[in-house]
């Protein structure tokens, strides 16, 4: 037996077929690809969250996240009546919701519009869905009559709306948002991924009660927490029990719980922090839009999305630089010589622009 055929014979052609999940080497790096917050808890909070952490059992098993859940909840704008289920950052949320909806008597089918959050289409693909992208329009806007032939067409079980948007920045339209919901009806379900929440300062969360058929997920990571990875989400609480029958148990590992319980203790330094990045993505937008051949998409997120004469050659100088941003014009065609980087501190919004205006002299 050979281990080709062993592979050959046992694991999935389309799981074959793919590559996997690749992240780059920082190391030296000023890191402006993975749209994480730049600022440490301050040195106080960092030592009183180390004793928090120092007690915590390594020995057993994560206990209940019923108090940690709480929190979520009273601190995160989650409707009264409510409840969220909890899990190790979005990804697991997504690929929950899709090992619930892939139905075994028929291919069940997850939409999104497309560029789109890749981990939306990875995880349909390994929980045995059909993927549907519809394109978005050339300013990034909903199509939403493609859209809405789309829904009748496929009848997805799960359509995926980030808001804002990654990785084009922007937030959708909320009444064409809205549209789509309730042509879904009790066919399908919708998740509005509010992963960016912080910076966009918009919510679909308080829609919640008006719509069975909704789901809103978040996460901490882009608020600061991106190591902890813990994501949530809300949505009819007959609908999150069933959810919760397909989440692994303990989930969220001890570290996870006390390190967010200590955090959201101190959600004003967090809030401060991003009400700080909100403010530098203007000032960086602004430093953008004057530059030759650069085109600035307007964002509410935590970074840009910017196109220039020649991706990814102006993609190899800035790595020349030790400025790592990432290079998204071969990800759709609607990106096509679209850089997209992610605002971090005055220091490194400079140290960018530097490196970016010899970039493209060059």
């Amino acid at each position: 037996m050979s281990l080709e055929s062993l592979i050959s014979n046992t694991i999935r052609s389309d799981v074959r077929a793919i590559g996997s999940y690749h992240v780059p080497d920082a190391s030296g790096y000023v890191k402006l690809d993975a749209m994480e917050n730049p600022y440490q808890l301050p040195e106080a909070l960092r030592r009183e969250l180390g004793e928090r952490l120092a007690a915590v059992a390594l020995n057993r098993y994560p206990p209940s996240y019923d108090a940690l859940r709480r929190k979520v909840v009273a601190k995160l704008g989650v409707p009264a009546g409510y409840e969220v289920l909890l899990g190790n950052g979005s990804d697991e949320l997504i690929s929950i919701m899709a090992a619930a909806c892939a139905h075994q008597d028929r291919r069940a089918v997850m939409m999104a519009p497309v560029p789109a959050f890749v981990m939306f289409q990875r995880s349909a693909q390994v929980a045995g869905m059909d993927f549907v992208g519809v394109p978005l329009q050339e300013d990034f806007a909903l199509d939403v009559p493609a859209m809405l032939a789309a829904i009748a067409e496929h009848k997805p079980a799960l359509l995926f709306l980030a808001y804002p948007n990654n990785p084009t920045g922007n937030l959708y339209d909320a009444d064409a948002m809205v549209q789509l919901i309730r042509a879904m009806g009790d066919t399908g379900l919708v998740v509005v991924d509010e992963a960016y929440e912080p910076f966009a300062q918009q919510s679909f969360m308080g829609r919640l009660p008006a719509f069975d058929n909704l789901i809103v997920m978040r996460t901490l990571s882009k608020l600061g927490l991106a190591g902890i990875r813990l994501g949530y989400m809300s949505a009819a609480p007959a609908l999150l029990e069933q959810f919760e029958k397909v989440r692994p148990p303990y989930n969220v590992n001890v570290m996870t719980q006390a390190a967010a319980d200590f955090a959201l203790d101190h959600l004003d330094v967090l809030n401060e922090q991003a009400a700080q990045l909100r403010e530098q993505r203007a000032v960086l937008s602004r430093a953008l839009a004057a530059l030759p051949n650069v085109t600035v998409f307007p964002s509410a997120a935590n970074f840009i999305l910017i196109r220039v004469a020649d991706a990814d050659t102006t993609h190899s100088n800035l790595l020349a630089r030790k400025i790592l941003v990432k290079n998204l014009s071969k990800m759709h065609p609607v990106l096509t010589n679209c850089l997209r980087i992610t605002v971090s501190t005055p220091e490194e919004n400079a140290a960018f622009l530097d490196a970016l205006k010899a970039s493209l002299a060059v």
